[in-house]
Order: structure tokens, then sequence, then C-alpha cells
């Protein structure tokens, strides 16, 4: 370690949840009412979401996860079906194509951005092929009216996985508004709207909406969830076997709060981000994001850097250990799907069948990103990671 270097002694923690005063005083007001569950402020949820992103409809979802299942249920995909996402992305969006009775079928990302590469997805297409699940990955937008023009060429269903993508804008136009087929939203705990668990499902067709409100309370009939209130029926009916996906009280409190504070909370991720380009724009060994020319506004909620391994004398695994050694916790997003054992026990997948995705994988560093972090530690995982690279450049 560098004699100049001064580690600091606490831990900077990955990533840390943005919760105020109000947001308790909502979830305290709420456990107050007595109405825990799905009620009036899901409803209102899911209300006002639908009004942000700029969607005729949104249902609220215990998770993303939940979201892009009953996407793919809804739209009728099933047994002996292929939908085709990105190896690039958490397990999440092809073990819900797998959940369907679909095969989930990789195609290879952009290098440069880390998205899926509508040229890939195109040949991957056969005659099995019947919807797409593209990642706004890291905040970034995909190329959508590539993909949605390939979809309309080959009548496929698009459902988004905009699981890092709140606020993310695509050629001007929020990812959710006016979308072709579904929107999928998490505000897992370390998203940039958090609920603990939950997610959202946006669409702008009616019949996959009533259709996704049904099968997320077990399949039972509409307006069932009030049937404990006043005015409420007893009287319910089963239209068809569902899950239980819906999301309760609890979190759309806190969805409420954390959606009026969502654009303070993004600027402060946008100084952040803009305090680590400015900061690693020049330094010989790591490269900083890309943005794609259609991507308007990043959500940042990731910022990876880029290892290269011709310039350092050290690799991204040693890398990610010196950094914690100084007290600065990272992640990496991801280890491509294709490479866990359930996808190459099951569908043979190997090393070496999507380059661009293993690339990616063996180079990238998630670094701290969340609103409650101050200049201070934006500072010191700055010069941190200057330390390592001025202590290993080749």
């Amino acid at each position: 370690m560098a004699s100049n270097f001064n580690k600091r002694k606490e831990f900077l923690p990955y990533c840390l949840p943005d919760i105020s005063e109000i947001e308790i005083q909502e979830v305290v007001s709420t456990l107050k009412s007595g109405w825990l569950a799905k009620g009036p402020r899901t409803i209102e949820f899911e209300k006002r979401f639908a009004e942000y992103v700029g969607a005729k409809y949104a249902v609220g979802m215990n998770s993303c996860t939940a979201a892009l299942h009953i996407s793919l249920v809804a739209a009728g995909i099933g047994p002996g079906d292929e939908v085709i996402t990105t190896p690039m992305t958490f397990a999440a969006s092809a073990n819900t194509i797998i959940h369907t009775g679909a095969k989930p079928v990789f195609a290879d990302i952009d290098p440069k951005t880390g998205c899926i590469d509508p040229n890939e997805i195109e040949k991957k297409i056969t005659s099995k092929t019947k919807a797409i699940v593209p990642v706004h990955y890291s905040g970034q937008a995909c190329d959508l009216d590539r993909i949605y023009e390939i979809a309309d060429k080959y009548n496929l269903f698009v459902s988004e996985d905009a699981a890092h993508a709140i606020y993310t804008r695509y050629k001007g136009r929020m990812i959710g508004n006016r979308p072709k087929g579904t929107v999928s939203f998490s505000f897992y705990a370390t998203k940039n709207l958090a609920t603990g668990e939950g997610g959202m499902l946006v669409t702008d067709d009616e019949e996959i909406a009533n259709k996704a409100r049904i099968l997320v309370t077990h399949g039972m009939s509409k307006n069932a969830w009030n049937r404990y209130a006043k005015g409420g029926s007893w009287m319910y009916d089963i239209e068809e076997p569902g899950y239980k996906y819906n999301m309760f009280d609890l979190q759309a409190a806190l969805g409420l709060i954390q959606l009026q504070r969502l654009e303070e909370m993004q600027k402060r991720r946008e100084q952040i981000a803009e305090q680590y380009n400015e900061a690693f724009k020049n330094v010989d060994g790591i490269e900083i994001p890309i943005i794609s020319e259609y991507t308007t506004t990043h959500a940042w909620h990731l910022y990876i850097i880029k290892i290269v391994p011709e310039k350092l004398a050290i690799d991204r695994d040693k890398f990610i250990m010196e950094l914690n050694k100084r007290n600065v916790g990272t992640s990496v997003h991801f280890i491509p799907v294709h490479l866990m054992s359930a996808y190459r026990n099951r569908f043979g997948y190997k090393k070496g069948d999507f380059p661009n995705s293993e690339n990616w994988f063996e180079n990238i560093i998630s670094l701290p990103l969340y609103p409650s972090m101050s200049d201070d530690d934006v500072n010191y995982v700055i010069e941190s990671v200057k330390d390592i690279v001025s202590s290993y450049r080749m």
C-alpha cells in the first residue's frame, strides 16, 4: 500500500438504502391504521407510479421477479416456447422464463454498454421464439427502437426488465412510458427506490393489466382484496390458479414516500457519478462507463469500472480484495447466468458461449453509489482506486 495513503477505520458499505424520518412516520401510520396487507396505500402507489412513468396501468408486486413472471404468464408464454434474454443479468430474468415452462435463450451483450445486443437477438430467433426480455443494465437503456422493430418483425412480446432503470430515459422518454408490452421495476433494498422487497409491472395493455391483477392474488376475482373492508363481499371466485405475488401496504407506504423523494435521491446519485467520472477519466488502467447516445438520462443504479488487464499487474478479483483491505465495499454485476451450474447442467451452456458477457464479467467492479454517501466517502473511494492502480500499474 502506498505510504501516503491513509486508510479509514470504518468500513464503507457497498450500498445502503436512503430512509428518512418521513418514511418511518408513514410506516408507523400504516401500522396504526390496522391495514397491513394489500389496501388503500397499495392502490394509491400503483396509481402514482403509473402517472410518474407515463403508463396506463401499474400492478404492485412483492418483487420484480414476480412482475417478470406475471408479464410472461399474462402474455401466454408457456411450455414449448422460447424467450430471448441476456446472460449479463441477475438470474431472475432467466429463472422466470423457466417458471412458465418456456426455454431461456441467451443473446450476447454490446461490449461497450453491457446491454443486450439487438443484432444478437435477431440471430437467436426461431419458430419457437415468442418473447424478448431485454434488461436495462445498470441504469442504462437498451436500444428499444431496434428491439421493438425486431419484435414487430417476428411478432414477439417484449417484457422489459427495468430493475435498474427507474428514472432512466431512452431518447428523452422515461422507461415505462408507452411500453410495447410490459415493463418490470424493482424496489429491492439496494434499488434507487427501495421498499425492502417489492416490484411493479406497468403496461398500456388493459387485458394484460387485468389478468396480472387476478394472477397476483391466487387468481381471485377482481376486488377480492377488500373483502374484509366495510362494503366488501366475502364472496370470491378463483378464476384461474394464480400466485401469492401481491404488494402490501407496508411496502407501498415506503414506496409512496420514496417516489416523492426520488428526484432528490437521483440528483445525489448523479453528483457522485460525475465525481467518479471526472476522477477516473484519465486514470490509465481502468475504464469508466460508456453511455449510449440513446440513453438520455442514466439512472446510475450502478457505477461500474472496468479493469484493463493489459495495463495492470492485478486482476479483478485481487483488485476487489485490495479495496476490501482499504475498507471499501464492492460488488460484481453480474456472474453471467449461462455459467451458473443450473443452466450449464440443464441446457449445456459452457464457458466461451457468450464471449462479450464473459469478458465483461471478468473485468468489472461495482463501486459504492448511494445518496447517503458523503463527499468524504466518495473521495475516499476515488483515492482507494487510484492508490491500487498506481501500486499495480505495469
